[in-house]
């Protein structure tokens, strides 16, 4: 007699080129549970360090989460869902009209099991074994991970009774039961009646979940799972189809590359003639058994991406990681750092393996390296379009549709590949209620977590990144932090947040520090002073100018000298100004550029690339001379430039440290010719960095920064902050790096130095200190329970609800530039691929609302058309751009 189980579609399409329009939902559950069968096998280590976390046998937790992966759809056997198609086939059941697909799919299956099958399933007569039924009871929140594989775990206490009947009931109640027979026939149940595990089980849940995503996902593509729509023996499936194809889907994930042993840092690098003395301590220091945390604070110039690689590599061979993900504060700087691994990664790995590289940010395919070095999987076949019931409108995708997305969405697949780089935001992503976080945290639990410019993010941004460390140690992961400068405070608070994850006590850290520093935790010596190279020890004089015509005459005179010159100024408004003043005062227009973050990408990465090319590396004194570059802080972090005069607006004391690295930054001649011989010397003369900045006085008042610094005080708002800043360099006249750097940053952001702040300027310190408590409890607010497992009460989970990686004080609205030609709306880049795309430019709220009241109503008419043809720009806003209308320009940027 044929099962009633086999009445039930599982997947559909309007035809999968064989004949078949459905999948049979007992094959889907599993092909699902195959392909977990082939991630978890027993012999590999994320089914070895799973077990290990949850003290069982890898065997015994492979048995267990597979058979309960082929229950992860128990939801589809509601009549609610297969009412969703019922143009099938007669077989099938048929719809029942007042049953509404109000709830996924995901929520009712868990529903299902709490609220009927286990109870039916503990009336049954118990088995032989010493647990009896009794095993059933600790079952619930294993099924919880497996319903979640939609990235988001089930909801609890819905009345199902709404969306199955009783002959749905049956035939879900029959199918778990034969799976029980197939999966757990000799299986010892004795393991899972112990309470102890289900609390060893909630940090490790998250993992699961994700592996339950990603079977998920590999068990619904149909380039390796065909339909199959006629009843066929359980067994006969799983031995013959589903562990064979799974195989083949399995095969497709980037393959895991044998990491090669550490042999020495020419073999690495071999542009390096002599390791600095922060890459030495990373070829030497003592490496443990146990996950570990490295901090390294150098300066500018002292090898840090190197040594930070070199550790990385260490602890590869160590067989303390797989890989590695490198986190940076913004996508040009990821850009840069892909750029940089490209010829380093493969030597990670023993010779003969391919391993992945993948850069991971937003605009990633926008990023030329990365389209000349990966190209993304295709779809060749997709499943139908189901409704998820709330309204027409609605669109639940099916699982093949998120399947091959992941296969073409490289921030979801670079922390599955052997070697990832991207933003910050990619991977904290991990420890927020965003929809498939499981897998991003997944995919990082065998990775040495590489992150750049640790100082340069705000509280909300830093909590995160706390929670981030914590679970990334607590699933047995490694962290390499690197900054120029780290204030006490924060170097305390990461340590504290990785030793909570290893659950071990925090150690004592020394206060005040040495600079440079290596922290290295858990370790016998914990922080060790670093010497720096020769080359980059150096002193800066420091020379204040009080307003832009002083700032003017100076560029001026660096012109005439023939010297190339950055400003930095801290707002974008600000930085366009003063590209028209110089522009106004005679500058030639060929020698002056802008550069700041209102560029359409396109353009963005035309100025990007001329700026690398006229003060990077590689620039020439000809190519050099008398160049001016008028940026906002997208200069300051990461971007290898070198100016021979360097500008700054006040800002806080580490971004001022931070941008004085950018003023002489490589050894050149007088002429600016660059000098790499081992051992040169820079001949340009004692650097000088001009700051910008009112007179730092005692009786300063609130206003202080007014009128001409009013935008700084709006970017960066600790007043007080700020006064020391200005009052610390100037009173010194000069510092000298890295002997002053530790005394320059506790002299601003220590507590004791607050005292020195006028009284006057306290109450605006407050409120700026006030907002920073705001972004750290917002980010308490946010930051996944993952103490409390994959379960729904761990975090604000909601289908409606983006819970953001950083906060702003306005939201930005991508808005991509259009011109009008005949008649019709055209991308603003002209450009074979990506045109759109590289037509885009991220606007404040109040700006694109200004532009666009300013769009005529003919315009608007062409917008809605093009959205309707071009339904990838529903999600973004149009500006067209008139003709006589300077609202935009390849120069300035956006001036509205």
């Amino acid at each position: 007699m044929t099962k009633l189980y086999y009445k039930y579609w599982g997947k559909a399409s309007s035809d999968d080129g064989q004949g078949n329009s459905y999948h049979l939902l007992p094959y889907h559950c599993l092909d699902v549970a195959a392909v977990g069968w082939q991630l978890l096998k027993p012999d590999m280590p994320l089914c070895k360090q799973l077990a290990k976390q949850l003290e069982v046998e890898p065997e015994w937790l492979r048995t267990l989460f597979v058979f309960c992966l082929a229950l992860h759809d128990l939801g589809k056997f509601a009549r609610a869902f297969q009412g969703l198609r019922q143009d099938l086939s007669a077989d099938l059941v048929k719809a029942n009209s007042r049953m509404s697909y109000s709830e996924r799919h995901d929520s009712l299956g868990f529903c299902l099991w709490q609220e009927t099958l286990q109870t039916k399933l503990l009336e049954q007569p118990p088995s032989n074994e010493p647990a009896g039924n009794e095993w059933l009871f600790h079952l619930e929140p294993w099924l919880e991970i497996v319903t979640g594989h939609h990235g988001m775990p089930p909801k609890t206490n819905l009345r199902t009774r709404n969306f199955f009947e009783v002959e749905d009931e049956q035939a879900a109640m029959a199918f778990v039961q034969d799976a029980i027979a197939l999966f757990l026939g000799d299986f010892d149940f004795q393991p899972l009646l112990d309470k102890a595990l289900k609390k060893r089980l909630k940090p490790v849940s998250w993992q699961l979940a994700g592996v339950a995503v990603l079977a998920d996902w590999l068990g619904s593509n149909q380039d390796h799972f065909k339909y199959c729509d006629k009843p066929k023996d359980l067994n006969v499936y799983w031995r013959e189809i589903a562990i064979k194809k799974a195989e083949d889907a399995v095969n497709t994930l980037p393959k895991a590359s044998d990491v090669a042993s550490f042999q020495t840092i020419e073999n690495l690098f071999p542009f390096i003639q002599q390791p600095t003395p922060l890459q030495k301590y990373a070829i030497n220091e003592p490496l443990t058994e146990l996950p570990q945390l490295f901090i390294l604070e150098d300066v500018t110039g002292a090898g840090k991406t190197e040594a930070a690689l070199i550790l990385a590599h260490r602890l590869m061979a160590q067989g303390l990681a797989d890989g590695l993900y490198i986190a940076l504060p913004t996508m040009a700087t990821a850009n840069a750092m892909y750029k940089r691994l490209g010829n380093v990664y493969r030597k990670f790995y023993q010779s003969g393996n391919e391993p992945s590289l993948i850069l991971a940010h937003g605009a990633r395919e926008l990023s030329q390296a990365f389209q000349e070095s990966v190209v993304l999987a295709k779809q060749s076949i997709t499943d139908g379009d189901y409704l998820n019931g709330k309204n027409e409108e609605d669109q639940e995708l099916s699982a093949t549709a998120y399947c091959n997305a992941w296969l073409a969405d490289s921030r979801k697949k670079a922390l599955l590949a052997d070697v990832g780089v991207g933003t910050l935001d990619q991977v904290l992503l991990a420890v927020l209620p965003a929809r498939h976080q499981s897998l991003r945290l997944l995919g990082l639990g065998r990775k040495v977590l590489l992150v750049d410019e640790v100082h340069a993010y705000d509280g909300y941004m830093q909590k995160l990144l706390d929670a981030l460390l914590e679970a990334h140690a607590r699933q047995g992961g490694s962290v390499i932090l690197l900054s120029a400068t780290l204030p006490q405070t924060m170097r305390e608070t990461l340590v504290n947040a990785f030793h909570k994850g290893l659950g071990q006590d925090v150690p004592g850290l020394n206060d005040p520090a040495h600079y440079p520093l290596a922290t290295h935790t858990p370790a016998v010596t914990i922080e060790q002073s670093i010497d720096t190279r020769e080359a980059v020890k150096r002193t800066v004089n420091i020379q204040r100018l009080d307003s832009e015509d002083e700032v003017i005459a100076q560029i001026r005179l660096a012109v005439a000298a023939g010297h190339c010159v950055c400003w930095i100024r801290n707002t974008v408004k600000a930085a366009r100004q003063s590209y028209q003043d110089l522009l106004d005062a005679g500058l030639d227009s060929n020698r002056l550029s802008l550069f700041h973050s209102r560029f359409a990408m396109i353009d963005r990465q035309e100025i990007e690339n001329r700026t690398l090319q006229y003060f990077g590396d590689d620039s020439s004194a000809e190519q050099r001379k008398s160049q001016v570059l008028i940026a906002t802080q997208v200069v300051e972090q990461s971007l290898d430039l070198d100016f021979d005069v360097m500008i700054t607006d006040l800002a806080p004391i580490d971004l001022v440290i931070q941008r004085a690295g950018r003023l002489m930054r490589h050894i050149r001649d007088a002429q600016g010719n660059r000098l790499r011989e081992y051992g040169a010397r820079d001949l340009r003369g004692t650097p000088t960095l001009y700051l910008f900045s009112p007179d730092p006085t005692e009786d300063a008042d609130a206003n202080w920064l007014k009128p001409d610094h009013a935008g700084t005080q709006a970017v960066y708002p600790h007043i007080g902050q700020l006064w020391l800043t200005a009052k610390r360099l100037l009173e010194r006249g000069q510092f000298t790096m890295p002997d002053d750097a530790r005394d320059l940053i506790e002299g601003v952001y220590s507590f004791d130095a607050e005292a020195d702040i006028p009284d006057v300027l306290l109450d605006g310190s407050m409120q700026a200190e006030s907002k920073v408590m705001v972004q750290k409890s917002m980010a308490d607010l946010n930051v996944l329970k993952l103490n409390k497992g994959y379960t729904r009460s761990s975090g604000d989970w909601d289908e409606e609800t983006r819970i953001p990686t950083r906060l702003t004080e306005e939201e930005t609205i991508s808005v991509a530039l259009a011109i009008v030609e005949n008649g019709q709306l055209k991308p603003y880049a002209k450009t074979e691929r990506y045109e759109w795309a590289l037509s885009t430019v991220k606007l404040p709220e109040h700006q694109w609302k200004k532009a666009q009241q300013q769009i005529p109503d003919n315009l608007k008419a062409l917008i809605e058309t093009l959205k309707t043809e071009q339904k990838a720009l529903c999600w973004v806003e149009i500006l067209p751009l008139k003709e006589g209308q300077v609202i935009y320009s390849s120069r300035h940027g956006f001036m509205g």
